[in-house]
Protein backbone atom coordinates (compact mmCIF):
# COMPACT_ATOMS: atom_id res chain seq x y z
CA UNK A 1 0.00 0.00 0.00
CA UNK A 2 2.94 2.41 0.80
CA UNK A 3 4.33 2.21 -2.75
CA UNK A 4 0.76 2.70 -4.38
CA UNK A 5 0.37 5.77 -2.06
CA UNK A 6 3.92 7.01 -3.18
CA UNK A 7 2.63 6.07 -6.44
CA UNK A 8 -0.03 8.93 -6.24
CA UNK A 9 1.28 11.19 -4.91
CA UNK A 10 4.36 11.44 -7.02
CA UNK A 11 2.27 10.76 -10.03
CA UNK A 12 0.01 14.06 -8.84
CA UNK A 13 3.12 16.19 -8.30
CA UNK A 14 4.86 15.14 -11.50
CA UNK A 15 1.13 16.31 -13.06
CA UNK A 16 0.78 19.33 -11.50
CA UNK A 17 4.46 20.77 -12.28
CA UNK A 18 3.54 19.68 -15.65
CA UNK A 19 -0.09 21.41 -15.39
CA UNK A 20 1.58 24.70 -13.93
CA UNK A 21 4.26 24.93 -16.24
CA UNK A 22 1.33 24.21 -19.26
CA UNK A 23 -0.09 27.48 -17.89
CA UNK A 24 2.55 29.57 -18.07
CA UNK A 25 3.21 28.39 -21.79
CA UNK A 26 -0.32 28.90 -22.72
CA UNK A 27 -0.54 32.39 -21.08
CA UNK A 28 2.59 33.44 -22.16
CA UNK A 29 1.77 32.07 -25.78
CA UNK A 30 -1.88 33.19 -26.59
CA UNK A 31 -2.14 36.19 -23.69
CA UNK A 32 -5.47 34.61 -21.87
CA UNK A 33 -4.57 35.03 -18.41
CA UNK A 34 -7.05 32.92 -16.61
CA UNK A 35 -4.94 33.01 -12.84
CA UNK A 36 -7.78 34.30 -11.13
CA UNK A 37 -9.96 31.23 -11.94
CA UNK A 38 -7.47 28.43 -12.65
CA UNK A 39 -4.53 29.55 -9.67
CA UNK A 40 -1.80 27.22 -9.88
CA UNK A 41 -2.13 26.25 -5.60
CA UNK A 42 -5.93 24.84 -6.67
CA UNK A 43 -4.29 23.21 -9.89
CA UNK A 44 -1.09 21.44 -7.48
CA UNK A 45 -4.29 20.75 -5.18
CA UNK A 46 -6.52 18.93 -7.71
CA UNK A 47 -3.32 16.88 -9.74
CA UNK A 48 -2.58 15.91 -6.22
CA UNK A 49 -5.79 14.78 -5.02
CA UNK A 50 -6.64 12.87 -7.92
CA UNK A 51 -3.04 10.82 -8.13
CA UNK A 52 -3.86 10.00 -4.02
CA UNK A 53 -7.51 9.54 -5.42
CA UNK A 54 -6.23 6.95 -8.16
CA UNK A 55 -3.94 5.26 -5.76
CA UNK A 56 -6.64 4.41 -3.48
CA UNK A 57 -8.72 3.57 -6.31
CA UNK A 58 -6.07 1.13 -7.78
CA UNK A 59 -5.43 -0.73 -4.29
CA UNK A 60 -9.59 -0.94 -3.97
CA UNK A 61 -10.03 -2.48 -7.22
CA UNK A 62 -6.48 -4.78 -7.04
CA UNK A 63 -7.72 -6.00 -3.32
CA UNK A 64 -11.78 -6.80 -4.40
CA UNK A 65 -11.20 -8.06 -8.15
CA UNK A 66 -7.66 -9.72 -7.96
CA UNK A 67 -6.76 -10.57 -11.67
CA UNK A 68 -8.82 -8.20 -13.29
CA UNK A 69 -8.75 -5.24 -11.30
CA UNK A 70 -5.77 -3.59 -12.67
CA UNK A 71 -7.55 -4.03 -16.04
CA UNK A 72 -10.92 -2.22 -14.80
CA UNK A 73 -9.00 0.16 -12.62
CA UNK A 74 -7.53 1.24 -15.84
CA UNK A 75 -10.59 1.52 -17.67
CA UNK A 76 -12.26 3.52 -15.14
CA UNK A 77 -9.20 5.91 -14.72
CA UNK A 78 -9.59 6.29 -18.89
CA UNK A 79 -13.43 7.09 -18.10
CA UNK A 80 -13.72 8.99 -15.39
CA UNK A 81 -10.38 11.36 -17.21
CA UNK A 82 -12.88 11.91 -20.00
CA UNK A 83 -15.99 12.44 -18.11
CA UNK A 84 -13.75 15.08 -16.23
CA UNK A 85 -13.57 17.12 -19.55
CA UNK A 86 -17.06 18.57 -19.42
CA UNK A 87 -16.54 20.27 -16.39
CA UNK A 88 -14.61 23.24 -18.14
CA UNK A 89 -17.38 23.19 -21.37
CA UNK A 90 -19.95 23.81 -19.07
CA UNK A 91 -18.20 26.12 -16.94
CA UNK A 92 -20.04 29.26 -17.21
CA UNK A 93 -16.98 32.24 -16.96
CA UNK A 94 -17.60 36.03 -15.92
CA UNK A 95 -18.22 38.46 -18.41
CA UNK A 96 -15.22 40.34 -17.01
CA UNK A 97 -13.08 37.42 -18.93
CA UNK A 98 -11.21 38.16 -22.05
CA UNK A 99 -11.50 35.39 -24.28
CA UNK A 100 -13.23 33.13 -22.66
CA UNK A 101 -13.24 30.57 -25.83
CA UNK A 102 -9.57 29.95 -25.19
CA UNK A 103 -10.68 28.37 -21.24
CA UNK A 104 -11.26 24.86 -22.47
CA UNK A 105 -7.79 25.22 -24.71
CA UNK A 106 -6.08 25.66 -20.64
CA UNK A 107 -7.89 23.47 -18.59
CA UNK A 108 -8.98 20.32 -20.92
CA UNK A 109 -5.50 19.36 -21.59
CA UNK A 110 -4.90 19.32 -17.50
CA UNK A 111 -7.77 16.75 -17.08
CA UNK A 112 -5.32 14.16 -18.67
CA UNK A 113 -2.03 15.07 -16.74
CA UNK A 114 -3.05 13.00 -13.54
CA UNK A 115 -3.75 9.79 -15.61
CA UNK A 116 -0.87 10.18 -17.69
CA UNK A 117 1.54 10.55 -15.26
CA UNK A 118 0.13 7.73 -13.47
CA UNK A 119 0.37 5.53 -16.72
CA UNK A 120 3.78 6.79 -17.02
CA UNK A 121 5.10 6.13 -13.49
CA UNK A 122 3.37 3.41 -12.74
CA UNK A 123 5.90 0.47 -14.06
CA UNK A 124 8.30 2.34 -11.94
CA UNK A 125 6.69 1.80 -8.69
CA UNK A 126 4.39 -1.60 -9.44
CA UNK A 127 6.51 -4.65 -11.11
CA UNK A 128 3.70 -7.01 -12.30
CA UNK A 129 5.18 -10.47 -13.08
CA UNK A 130 5.58 -10.85 -16.67
CA UNK A 131 4.36 -14.26 -18.65
CA UNK A 132 5.76 -14.92 -21.46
Amino acid sequence: MKRILLLGLVAGVLAAIAAIIYQQVYTNALGADFTELVKPVNIFITCVGAGLLAALGYYLFNRWLNHTGEIIFNFVLVILTFASILGPFATKLPLSIEMPELFPGLTVPMHFFPALAWFTLKPLFIKVPMYI
